[in-house]
């Protein structure tokens, strides 16, 4: 059969045309201003409609970029917002500024407890959304190195001596240390005291851990803080809840280490709350840099030569170490700055031998003939003891 116009099936040349949508291609493109620019430049070189026909697109759209090119230029081809220009329901400012204030008064509680407690109606997530907005910190517990520098700007507004903390260490478990412990009858256990705000240390070992040793640790300082009028008006001793501190847990009465604390006017002895440990981080800093940098390191030939090379390292620590948590100062010079007129010699005294206080205590009774010694603390003649006479 002969078509009856052959013309119409006669093969013509095919155009090239895009494959795809346009929007296909807008939700895929990376840079949608350079295809909007291409459908530009071919609407004002073959028209509107075959322009809308090659980007397989309405004559509308290309009408659209087409107008705004020529009005404001090849920016103008870029996403625009679609949010309307007024929402009726977009909080009033003086609400957010009360969920603002809310946020900063309840700090880390969450927004549905928030919401709880003030019997508020506006959602949680609206009160995110505004706290996000206002550059308020989140919920989540702020990062170590954060709270350290939050905690060092406290520390650093305490007068001298007015925060001290006591802590004792175990040193049989070091293994460079043990052997010589062992072998030279060295101290077992360290009793160690530093100052907050400067980190003036100050040292005392003994053979064992015990509330009478934590005592003569408390009398030793004291004698010095008093002859060298270190204290302010009001200061504060801070320990752990071991029973070398606070005696039994039983105990009704304050223990002797607290009444030797607070026999100074105005010092005052506290206790860190069960089970939070972070609150001796000062003291166990002092701890771990010991190991480190002295036990690890020195050698001893007896225990004179232990506690010669422990005085050394203390007198080290307060006057020529500097520390990098604290300005790159020593503890000298930031005790300078806080009391121009603390004498130097108070840096410099040696760590006490608790043991040998013990026995010139013990030889003290037995001249007395107090046969009263196995009663720990409890004897009330101890407290009349001249301090003199255990310091010689």
């Amino acid at each position: 059969m002969v078509p009856k116009n052959p013309a119409r099936f006669e093969r013509r040349p095919m155009k090239l045309m895009c494959p795809y949508q346009y929007y296909q291609i807008m939700k895929q493109s990376k840079d949608k201003k350079q295809w909007r620019y291409q459908m530009v430049l071919k609407a004002i070189d073959s028209g509107v409609k075959p322009a809308a026909r090659f980007f397989n697109t309405s004559p509308g759209v290309v009408r659209k970029w087409l107008k705004r090119f020529k009005t404001e230029g090849y920016s103008s081809l870029a996403d625009r917002s679609h949010r309307p220009h007024y929402s009726p329901g977009t909080t009033p400012e003086h609400v957010k500024i009360y969920i603002i204030n809310l946020k900063k008064k309840y700090k880390r509680i969450g927004a549905e407890q928030i919401k709880d407690i003030e019997d508020l109606t506006m959602a949680p997530k609206t009160m995110r959304k505004i706290w996000r907005e206002a550059g308020l910190p989140s919920r989540r517990r702020p990062k170590k190195h954060v709270t350290k520098n939050n905690l060092r700007a406290v520390k650093k507004l305490y007068a001298l001596f007015e925060r001290m903390g006591e802590d004792t260490k175990d040193l049989d478990d070091i293994p460079e240390y043990y052997w010589q412990m062992k072998q030279f009858n060295l101290p077992q256990i360290q009793y160690t005291f530093r100052e907050i705000s400067c980190g003036i240390l100050f040292l005392g070992f003994a053979n064992r851990r015990s509330l009478i040793h934590s005592r003569l640790f408390a009398i030793y300082i004291n004698h010095f803080l008093k002859k060298y009028k270190a204290l302010p008006p009001s200061s504060v001793r801070q320990t752990d809840n071991g029973s070398e501190y606070i005696g039994s847990w039983k105990a009704k009465n304050p223990s002797c280490y607290t009444r030797t604390i607070e026999s100074l006017e105005g010092q005052f002895h506290r206790t860190i709350f069960p089970g939070a440990h972070r609150m001796q981080s000062d003291v166990e800093t002092i701890h771990n840099l010991m190991e480190m940098e002295f036990y690890e390191i020195e050698q001893f030939k007896d225990r004179p030569d232990f506690f010669n090379k422990a005085a050394s390292y203390q007198m080290f620590f307060n006057l020529h170490r500097p520390n990098s948590y604290k300005e790159h100062k020593t503890p000298w010079q930031l005790a300078q700055a806080k009391n121009p007129n603390l004498d130097k010699r108070l840096l410099m005294i040696p760590p006490v031998d608790l043991d040998k206080l013990f026995g010139w205590q013990a030889a003290l009774y037995n001249k007395r003939e107090n046969n009263q010694l196995t009663v720990p603390c409890g004897v009330k003649k101890l407290g009349r003891l001249p301090q003199a006479a255990l310091l010689r």
